[in-house]
């Protein structure tokens, strides 16, 4: 063998040697000069492969925002939190909804959690809660003004109201916290001073299941998209709690025209254009919205028209129907968004994506024959009517 051969090769064994050294004995070495990170300075190493469900179709009625490639979630975020109210002793629960939810989409996003409750927060619940969480995560109490029954509602018709519901075994009909809470939830928790600070919201309770990956931000989705309300399981509400509502409701619209929105979402709630009411509601346990349509004058007229009724008291007006009327009124159908790529459950009713590719790309551990959307109770038929 030629002489300048043998040092070429002399030369190369040495510098492979000092390699396989320094790659076993410095990490940053070794990653730095490693195969794919070489490839991926390289164009051809550089490819992008298309995301199933990618090419999912958007627009109409109950289709999905596709995924894409987007940017890194972290590139352009939405003035967002993810609000929970719970007491300490749903502590147990409260940690399942937030690590399911932190698993399928927040791990990714990292958005702040807000958590709210009556009474101050327990040292346990904060600490454990906060274990679970990738983000930030803030816990705030109540103003009293916000949540006990104000003094002005006749105690003595409130009662008897409660007794009827107990007579006539109305879930919750006995109660006054759940009534706190309904009335809380329809008018005061976008005023909390922690909350208030924020756009949007995505609302998680104790013990739900998150059943899909979320991969793309919701949040944007709907800022983007001029979206107010996103909701995934519609229903009918008990007649029971609410018989003086929809009038109620109609003497606002009659005295307050100006704040009923051209093209809005009545058909889905009215089956005979706002005479009566055929009990449709979004199931407000999930929801992710805009507070400021929560905050602008027509939703908070009609809130404080019903609140003086004393309705939330003397009957048990809940937060679904309140939400879903304002929603349903005061924005346009097209702002109102069925998120059927969330595969979503809250006792004993599941969400499960059925659209197009939507269940596997979202990697669903649900089953698609057992969703809610089509059953009996279910209003969705109602929803898809208003866009035929």
């Amino acid at each position: 063998m030629h002489t300048a051969a043998r040092y070429l090769i002399l030369v190369l064994v040495v510098v492979f040697a000092l390699h396989s050294i320094l790659s076993f004995t410095h990490e940053g070495y070794g990653e730095a000069t490693s195969l794919s990170k070489i490839a991926s300075k390289i164009p051809w190493g550089n490819k992008e492969y298309p995301i199933p469900g990618a090419d999912i179709a958007v627009g109409g009625p109950v289709s999905s925002p596709t995924t894409g490639t987007a940017a890194s979630p972290l590139e352009r975020r939405a003035n967002a939190t993810i609000l929970m109210l719970a007491r300490n002793s749903d502590v147990d629960s409260a940690i399942r909804s937030v690590r399911e939810l932190e698993d399928k989409f927040n791990s990714k996003f990292q958005y702040p959690w807000t958590f709210l409750n009556e009474e101050p927060f327990s040292d346990e619940f904060k600490t454990r809660v906060s274990n679970v969480i990738s983000g930030p995560v803030e816990f705030g109490l109540i103003p009293r003004e916000h949540w006990y029954q104000p003094e002005w509602v006749d105690e003595a018709k409130a009662t008897a109201g409660r007794d009827k519901m107990v007579q006539d075994n109305i879930i919750y009909g006995g109660s006054v916290s759940y009534r706190n809470m309904c009335r809380f939830n329809s008018g005061f928790f976008f005023r909390h001073p922690i909350v208030e600070r924020y756009r949007w919201y995505w609302r998680v309770e104790p013990d739900v299941h998150f059943h899909c990956d979320t991969s793309y931000d919701p949040f944007l989705y709907m800022e983007d998209n001029n979206k107010v309300y996103g909701f995934t399981i519609t229903m009918y509400e008990y007649h029971a709690t609410i018989p003086s509502l929809w009038d109620t409701v109609k003497k606002f619209t009659a005295e307050n025209p100006q704040y009923v929105v051209e093209g809005n979402a009545m058909n889905y709630m009215s089956d005979d254009g706002g005479k009566s009411y055929n009990l449709c509601h979004f199931w407000s346990n999930f929801e992710i919205a805009d507070m400021d349509f929560w905050r602008s004058e027509a939703y908070m007229k009609y809130f404080e028209y019903l609140d003086q009724t004393g309705g939330f008291y003397y009957e048990r007006w809940g937060d679904a129907p309140v939400h879903s009327i304002g929603a349903a009124l005061f924005a346009k159908k097209e702002q109102i968004h069925f998120f059927d790529d969330i595969g979503y459950e809250h006792n004993p009713y599941t969400h499960c994506p059925k659209g197009a590719g939507l269940w596997k790309h979202g990697h669903c551990s649900c089953n698609p024959e057992r969703s809610f959307d089509y059953d009996g109770y279910s209003c969705m038929r109602q929803w898809d009517r208003i866009w035929q």
